[in-house]
């Protein structure tokens, strides 16, 4: 299985989101991808986001992350 990583700068990410606590943002990416389907593994990294999942459902991955505004 092949899998692409998406990064996400914390300075673009858009309001709502407390960047005082980046591991609970990530959680929130996480389970909205996993509610999506997307089996996606997502971790704070010193300075964005870090999303794994499967290339093969990056499409779906990039329409939910449309949707928060993070894309």
């Amino acid at each position: 299985m092949t899998t692409t990583t998406i990064r996400i700068d914390y300075s673009a990410l858009p309001e709502g989101f407390d960047l005082s606590r980046p591991d609970a943002i990530a959680e929130v990416i996480e389970q909205a991808l996993r509610e999506s389907g997307i089996p996606a593994e997502a971790t704070d990294v010193l300075s964005h986001i870090k999303i794994e999942l499967p290339t093969a459902q990056l499409g779906a991955a990039s329409r939910t992350l449309a949707e928060m505004r993070l894309i």
